[in-house]
């Protein structure tokens, strides 16, 4: 069932998700088709899960590429990704640090990922909140990042 912005999540700027949403002991829980297992539904998770179900319904995105809420090392502090999609090679292809619907993008959200990107290298990094998306790319020509208007194709 889709719970859409009846238990307090508001629509958001990507393709409606027929997410599978459960409740035990009073709390709600999305079904992760990657992880398979039920999740927490938090306002980041809600971002999340209609992220993947985009990626992979509309780009085309193998579910078997997906790496997500994986622990990372910066400057000897624990951190988590997101999402990470990795190409056929199993290099990193596309990072996202989601954030919840309420929360506004901002330089230092753009920082964060571009922190870990740190040490993943991916060639393309996107940050959203489920209704803005910032997507960049890597230039060769210029060796920096930049702004694109939709996510990249998986190709």
């Amino acid at each position: 069932m889709n719970v859409g912005p009846t238990h307090g999540f508001p629509r958001l700027n990507l393709p409606e998700a027929d997410l599978a949403i459960s409740t035990n002991s009073g709390k709600w829980y999305v079904f992760d088709p990657i992880r398979k297992k039920d999740l927490l539904l938090t306002p980041e998770e809600w971002v999340r899960q209609h992220l993947i179900h985009y990626f992979v319904s509309t780009k085309n995105y193998p579910r078997s590429l997906f790496v997500l809420e994986r622990g990372l090392a910066y400057n000897q502090l624990a951190k988590r990704l997101d999402i990470l999609v990795v190409d056929r090679t199993g290099s990193p292809f596309l990072l996202v640090e989601c954030k919840a619907p309420d929360v506004v993008l901002s330089q230092r959200t753009l920082e964060q990922v571009c922190t870990y990107n740190q040490r993943i290298q991916s060639p393309n990094l996107a940050i959203s909140n489920g209704i803005k998306h910032v997507v960049l790319a890597f230039s060769p020509d210029s060796q920096t990042y930049v702004p694109k208007s939709s996510f990249p194709d998986f190709g």
